[in-house]
């Protein structure tokens, strides 16, 4: 049988259409094993919208030469807003010889890969994950928030109570929300849930409570469970690096099912982000708790 195309993200459809059969690579995919970390994994060829972030985008493109028997077709291309000029030189850099063509705002590059890649071990130590130093957290380029404590999540942390009962948090990313919550001895049970399959392994290492469980998954397409006493969330507002206001709805939607009657969400957003109409008619109860620094922050109760 043919090795599969091994695909990473979902290139324009006006540009490429996913191979039949190919096997996604992407983190942003839930339930999916991670194909660019299975050693004995073999593919025909590549095609890759490569992430925008340098020690991301670098990472993915040495770990797909390593993934490629030597003479297979790698296609990569991202907007050229977003990383996509650096695409070509960082090919060239691994040894690579590149074709590169503009087309719908995007840079196009097709390569083979070389017999004997170059340069591959730098890329792959700086994307790979590693203990923060200054975090004191397991972390990965790529992963939101990934070399910094986000200030929105920082704030509500100081003004979150003592919570108790099941909860969850929403977009848990490395864990910073969770082991703030954590520290009340009254939580029974906590579930992190992440679409970026990175924040979910880094987040099983930072962590180590046996009252907290992992789940990789979307939180706009999580079942209503409605017996939860508390979610946490700071819900993300970009998706594929374009602002997308309808994000943050969702979460707020998902959190009303899932919490019990009397069950509280509470929320921190950038202060432009228009979501109190979605609080309002989700929740009987909305209290903004605080407004700083470009931040607010919300108790709404369900």
């Amino acid at each position: 049988m043919e090795p599969p195309v091994l695909l990473y993200g979902h290139p324009p459809p006006e540009l490429f259409r996913a191979p039949t059969g190919a096997v996604q690579a992407s983190p942003l995919e839930p339930g999916a094993e991670d194909p660019l970390q299975v050693q004995d994994a073999h593919f025909a060829s590549a095609l890759v919208l490569t992430p925008p972030g340098a020690l991301e985008r670098d990472w993915v493109l040495a770990r797909v030469l390593e993934r490629l028997p030597p003479g297979a077709e790698i296609i990569a291309l991202g907007p050229k807003d977003r990383g996509g000029a650096r695409i070509a030189p960082t090919l060239r850099g691994f040894g690579c010889d590149v074709s590169e063509e503009p087309k719908r705002r995007h840079r196009i590059c097709r390569t083979r890969r070389p017999a004997s890649p170059v340069n591959l071990a730098a890329a792959l130590a700086a994307g790979a994950p590693r203990l923060d130093p200054g975090l004191g957290l397991w972390t990965q380029p790529g992963v939101f928030s990934w070399d910094r404590l986000d200030p929105g999540s920082a704030m509500l942390m100081d003004i979150l109570p003592d919570l108790g009962g099941r909860g969850a948090d929403f977009g848990c990313g490395i864990g910073h929300l969770a082991l703030g919550v954590l520290k009340s001895g009254e939580v029974t049970d906590l579930e992190l849930v992440d679409l970026d399959r990175r924040a979910v392994a880094c987040a099983r290492r930072n962590v180590a409570d046996p009252r907290a469980r992992f789940r990789h998954a979307d939180v706009r397409r999580l079942g209503a469970a409605a017996d939860l006493d508390f979610v946490v969330m700071n819900p993300p507002f970009h998706d594929g690096g374009r602002e997308d206001k309808a994000l943050g709805v969702a979460f707020i939607e998902a959190a009303a099912r899932a919490l019990k009657p009397g069950g509280a969400c509470w929320l921190t957003a950038n202060r432009h982000l228009p979501y109190e109409q979605a609080l309002a008619r989700s929740f009987r109860d909305v209290r903004l708790k605080a407004q700083a620094q470009g931040y607010k922050l919300y108790e709404a109760i369900r």
